[in-house]
């Protein structure tokens, strides 16, 4: 796993499929989505390696239910007493209790989406706090949540205002260029929410799969939006 300095308080731990990001106030940590299933100890390793304790992981928030976002989730909230945040919608599909969502493929997304299911599945998994559209998260100086349903129903974002920092998940990619995310439930709902988050206006994009972009972000997230609405 590569560990990557986003902005000097945020870095990105990268798996081989996905990411997760972890930020920090001081010595309280937050983790933005947790990786795939026996990723803890990689984790872990990460938070030494950059001078914290994996103890001071006080909350873990998923942007949304699928595997390799939810992953480690549970055994790190069991081994440092973190708290677990996801939307009210996707927590059931995190808890175990309903099946993930599956999405409406394009038909070049289906080789991209076989290729994920490589990924461990992740266990079900304890919400300790069912999230809704503009939540203070408790990190950030503000992160607040903002609701992006498309990719699957309860997907978010995570909006830190004064940083101008924002947390796509997987509404949006960064895979070469600013793009409308893949694997989507409902793709047109993903578009509305692409643009929605554009309007936010960041000066660093943080997505679930791509690098993170910290020059020009918002124009490019605004031009990646635009084009998706030409498209219909």
């Amino acid at each position: 796993m590569d560990v990557i300095e986003v902005i000097p308080r945020l870095h990105m731990l990268r798996f081989p499929i996905g990411q997760a990001y972890l930020w920090r106030d001081g010595e309280d940590l937050t983790l933005v989505d947790a990786g795939y299933a026996d990723a803890a100890d990689e984790i872990e390793e990460a938070v030494r390696g950059l001078g914290a304790e994996p103890s001071a992981i006080s909350r873990i928030v998923l942007t949304h239910c699928h595997r390799d976002h939810v992953g480690a989730a549970g055994e790190l909230a069991a081994r440092h007493g973190a708290r677990v945040l996801a939307h009210a919608l996707d927590a059931p599909v995190i808890r175990g209790e309903v099946p993930v969502p599956a999405p409406v493929l394009l038909d070049w997304e289906i080789p991209l989406y076989e290729h994920g299911l490589t990924v461990p599945e992740a266990p079900p998994t304890r919400v300790h706090r069912e999230l809704v559209d503009g939540d203070d998260l408790g990190f950030g100086d503000g992160a607040r949540v903002v609701h992006v349903p498309g990719h699957t129903a309860g997907s978010i974002a995570v909006h830190l205002p004064r940083h101008g920092v924002l947390f796509t998940g997987d509404t949006v990619a960064g895979v070469g260029r600013v793009t409308l995310g893949v694997f989507h439930v409902d793709r047109e709902a993903a578009r509305k929410s692409m643009r929605r988050l554009s309007a936010l206006m960041p000066s660093v994009l943080c997505f679930g799969h791509g690098d993170p972009v910290t020059v020009d972000a918002a124009e490019q997230l605004a031009a990646a939006a635009g084009q998706e609405h030409g498209d219909g």
